[in-house]
C-alpha cells in the first residue's frame, strides 16, 4: 500500500475537520448567493476551490464554514447574517451530503451517517458592532467559533495586520471572551495581534483554537503563532489549525506578496479581491513576477514544529480554501488532504497521531468549550455589559436589545 492510499484509508475512518473555509464569500462576491449558478454538487473547479465531489475526495468529515465579511463593510452585522443564511442554503439544498452541527456530538453523529458535518464561525468581532447580545444571536444562529479581529484592529482587540491600538484586548475585550466561554463559542486567535493572543489565554477558561494559523518560527509572518503562545495551548487545552497560504508558510512568497499586493492596489483594487478582474491583474503580475511555489512538505515543515512546541494533542487543519488566491502545490483545493496525510506518513507520523490531526483533536475541543459553558451558565447569567461602561468609548454602545 502506497502512502497515498494510507492517507485515503485513515480518512476514511478519521476525516478532516477543517477549520476555515471561505466558500459562503466567495459565493457572495462571485454570484451573490445565486446557488444555481454555482451548484456545488458538480465540479466547479473554474470558479472555487470547493465542491463536493471534491470535499469527498479529500476525505472532509468536518468544514467550519467561514461566515466572513470585510471589516471596512458597512453594515457587517447584516453582512454576516447573509453569509449564515448561505451556510443554512446550502445545507438545504445539499442534505445528503451535508449535515448541520451545533456540538461535538452532532459531528460525531455526521460521521456515522457518512455526512460533512457543518459548523459555522464568524470571522472578525466586527461582526458584533460591539454588542454582546449580537455574539448571543449569532451563537444562537448556529455560530460556535469567532475570529476576534480580521485584518484590522477592532474597537477592543488588536489585530495581526494592523498598528497597536488596545494592547491585545481592553477591558470590553475581555469580557467578549468571557460571554464566549459562557455560550460555548469557541475564542479563535486566527489574525489577531500576539499581544491579543497572549491576552485571550490569560482570560480564556475555555480551550481556544486559531482556525487557520501556521508556526512564526518556520515562517515569520506576523499572522502566525509565536512558539511560547504554542506552548501555552497544553495549558489551555486548545490548537492549532495549520493552514495552506503560501504567503503565511512559504518565507520567499512573503516579499513577493508584499509587492503583488501594492500591485493591486496600484490598479484600484482591493489586494484580498478575489473576482476575475482582480485575478486578471494577479496573474499578469505573476507572468512578469514569477511566485515562489509553496508545497505539501511546505505545510509538513510547520506542523512538523508545531508539534514539537504544542504536542500531537494541539494541531488540526484550517486551509482557507476561496479565501487564498493562491494555494500550494499538491493541496490546490479540497481534495488535497490526502497528499498531506500521505506526507506525514512519510515522516513517521503514526496513524493514532494523524487521527488526532485530522478529527479527534478538534472534535474534543468543541466539546471541552460545550463543558466549560455548562458549568458557567450554574453561575453566571448573560453578560449586558457596554463598550462604553467598560472601555469608556463613545459611539457605539453595545446595548442589547
Amino acid at each position: 500500500m502506497t502512502s497515498l492510499d494510507e492517507a485515503r484509508s485513515l480518512l476514511r475512518e478519521f476525516p478532516v475537520v477543517d477549520g476555515h473555509n471561505d466558500l459562503p464569500y466567495a459565493l457572495r462576491e462571485q454570484v451573490r448567493y445565486d446557488l444555481d449558478a454555482r451548484d456545488i454538487a458538480t465540479h466547479q473547479n473554474a470558479h472555487l476551490h470547493t465542491d463536493i465531489p471534491r470535499l469527498r475526495e479529500g476525505g472532509v468529515g468536518a468544514q467550519y464554514w467561514s461566515v466572513y465579511v470585510r471589516s471596512d463593510l458597512p453594515g457587517a452585522v447584516p453582512a454576516t447574517l447573509e453569509q449564515i443564511d448561505c451556510v443554512r442554503q446550502l445545507i438545504a439544498r445539499y442534505p445528503a451530503d451535508l449535515r448541520a452541527a451545533l456540538t461535538a456530538a452532532d459531528m460525531e453523529a455526521a460521521r456515522a451517517e457518512g455526512r460533512i458535518a457543518s459548523l459555522m464561525g464568524a470571522e472578525g468581532g466586527h461582526s458584533i458592532d460591539n454588542s454582546l447580545g449580537t455574539l448571543r444571536g449569532l451563537y444562537e444562529l448556529g455560530v460556535r467559533y469567532m475570529t476576534l479581529t480580521h485584518n484590522d484592529n477592532n474597537d477592543w482587540a488588536d489585530s495581526a495586520t494592523d498598528e497597536p491600538n488596545v494592547g491585545g484586548l481592553s477591558a470590553f475585550g475581555r469580557e467578549v471572551v468571557r460571554e464566549m466561554n459562557r455560550l460555548g463559542m469557541l475564542v479563535d486567535l486566527s489574525h489577531v495581534a500576539a499581544t491579543t493572543m497572549r491576552a485571550a489565554l490569560d482570560t480564556t477558561t475555555a480551550p481556544v483554537i486559531f482556525s487557520h494559523s501556521s508556526s512564526r518560527a518556520v515562517c515569520d509572518h506576523p499572522r502566525n503563532i509565536p512558539d511560547d503562545v504554542l506552548e501555552r495551548l497544553p495549558g489551555n487545552g486548545g490548537m492549532a489549525m495549520v493552514t495552506f497560504v503560501p504567503k503565511f508558510v512559504l518565507q520567499a512568497a512573503v516579499d513577493w506578496t508584499a509587492a503583488a499586493d501594492d500591485n493591486m492596489r496600484a490598479h484600484g483594487f482591493h489586494h484580498l479581491d478575489t473576482t476575475e478582474d482582480a485575478m486578471k491583474i494577479h496573474r499578469a503580475f505573476e507572468e512578469s513576477h514569477p511566485r515562489p511555489i509553496a508545497t505539501t512538505a511546505t505545510v509538513a515543515d510547520h506542523l512538523d514544529h508545531m508539534r514539537e512546541v504544542a504536542g500531537i494533542d494541539h494541531l488540526g487543519i484550517g486551509g482557507d480554501y476561496d479565501g487564498t488566491a493562491f494555494t500550494p502545490d499538491g493541496l490546490s483545493d479540497v481534495s488535497g488532504y490526502p497528499n498531506l496525510v500521505a506526507e506525514l506518513l512519510d515522516r513517521g507520523w503514526s496513524r493514532p497521531d494523524l487521527a488526532k490531526l485530522t478529527w479527534q483533536n478538534a472534535v474534543r475541543v468543541l466539546g471541552a468549550a460545550e463543558d466549560v459553558a455548562r458549568d458557567l451558565q450554574e453561575t453566571r447569567g448573560p453578560s449586558n455589559a457596554t463598550i462604553s461602561e467598560l472601555d469608556g468609548q463613545d459611539g457605539q454602545d453595545g446595548l442589547d436589545g
